[in-house]
């Protein structure tokens, strides 16, 4: 298994320009694919990439959840 990046929510956030509840509540609506252990959730970065290319493709900016 190859080595994966794994990113915070506030990693997330950063990148994004967004706040870490944006994140949050994508991540509880299943629209971006993370793992949550205990209380802490990470995203992969394969995941990550993939949530992006999705809104891309959709021309959406930000989709409202």
């Amino acid at each position: 298994m190859e080595d994966e990046r794994f990113y915070s929510i506030e990693e997330v956030a950063k990148i994004l320009n967004v706040s870490d509840g944006a994140v949050r509540k994508w991540l509880k609506a299943g629209a971006l694919k993370g793992i949550k252990l205990g209380r802490i959730w990470r995203i992969r970065e394969s995941d990550f990439d993939k949530f992006l290319r999705e809104r891309e493709s959709t021309g959406e900016k930000e989709k409202r959840i």
